[in-house]
């Protein structure tokens, strides 16, 4: 619906007053997500007054619960503006109203299945496409937590259930790691930014985490130096004394790589270095000044902060 479309009486929407009680979001915020996102009122009233339609304010409740969760204003407005309207209804049939099916977006409940399906028959060509459409449509942080996460479970369980599946979990891997490192590798290059450093603990050997938030960042418009696998802890502070990056995060999924001892020792650089760390294995409470994060959207939050 275009932003000036009027309506009739009987179907006039709400004003900012009602939706910010309806929604707990204070009138000066959705203003400002108004002018600076485009989550403003489409409708206009009879008497030439904008109005929130249904639409509207499903995106805005959308925008609140991706911030809650972590997000970033700017991408969450992308991912609630990227919600489709609501189908018309179509006309009356045998005295009964009916509706056309909601058409679903890419990483609903059927990718899930189609992309573990595809993994399993070790299908590579179908596999890059789920990831690649999804990842246009909806983003890093979308995918990875409705789309990829999702099929890595379902073929991580019928591993557990089967005992093979091992291979169709690497095809994944290696599929959906080419896909992000694209993504990586679009952001040009600016002399006067520091760039963030992405790394896993030493003889960590699980590396997509770090590849998604590298992906994530980038659709931020931020340079990232990803180390990759089982970087030793001293090629880490190495990396850090000759980037001066803004942040490092690093990641551990195993118990077995998850000593936070050793992040007291890496080096002070300046200007200052944020230090964050995410995932299961990590045991022990961080040094003073490591933040610990465990979702992506979070660790994209807290990576941005740095950069203001």
């Amino acid at each position: 619906m275009d932003e000036d479309t009027p309506v009739s009486e009987g179907d006039a929407g709400f004003g900012i007053g009602a939706v910010s009680r309806r929604l707990g979001i204070p009138a000066p915020t959705l203003r400002t997500w108004n002018l600076r996102y485009g989550l403003g009122p489409s409708r206009r009233s009879p008497g030439g007054h904008r109005r929130y339609g249904d639409a509207d304010v499903r995106r805005l409740a959308e925008m609140k619960r991706l911030i809650a969760t972590g997000l970033v204003p700017a991408e969450a407005a992308r991912l609630a503006l990227s919600l489709p309207d609501p189908p018309p209804p179509s006309p009356l049939k045998g005295g009964r109203r009916t509706s056309p099916p909601v058409p679903r977006k890419p990483g609903g409940r059927p990718a899930v299945a189609a992309l573990a399906r595809a993994a399993t028959v070790l299908d590579g060509r179908a596999v890059s496409g789920l990831i690649e459409e999804t990842l246009a449509a909806q983003g890093v942080v979308w995918t990875w937590e409705h789309l990829v996460l999702p099929a890595f479970d379902a073929v991580c369980r019928a591993q557990d259930e089967t005992g093979t599946g091992i291979d169709a979990e690497h095809l994944l891997s290696g599929h959906l790691q080419a896909a992000l490192h694209r993504l990586a590798g679009d952001v040009p290059p600016r002399g006067d930014e520091r760039p963030v450093l992405l790394a896993c603990a030493e003889e960590e050997q699980h590396s997509l985490p770090v590849h998604a938030l590298a992906a994530a960042l980038a659709e931020q418009g931020v340079q990232t130096r990803v180390l990759g696998a089982r970087t030793p802890y001293a090629a880490l502070a190495s990396a850090m004394r000759r980037l001066g990056p803004a942040a490092v995060f690093v990641w551990s999924q195993r118990a077995a790589t998850g000593d936070t001892a050793p992040l007291a020792d890496l080096p002070h650089v300046r200007p200052a270095c944020q230090v964050v760390i995410g995932g299961l294995g990590w045991r022990g409470r961080p040094p003073s000044g490591v933040v610990r994060v465990s979702t992506l959207p979070a660790a994209v939050a807290c990576v941005m902060s740095t950069l203001i």
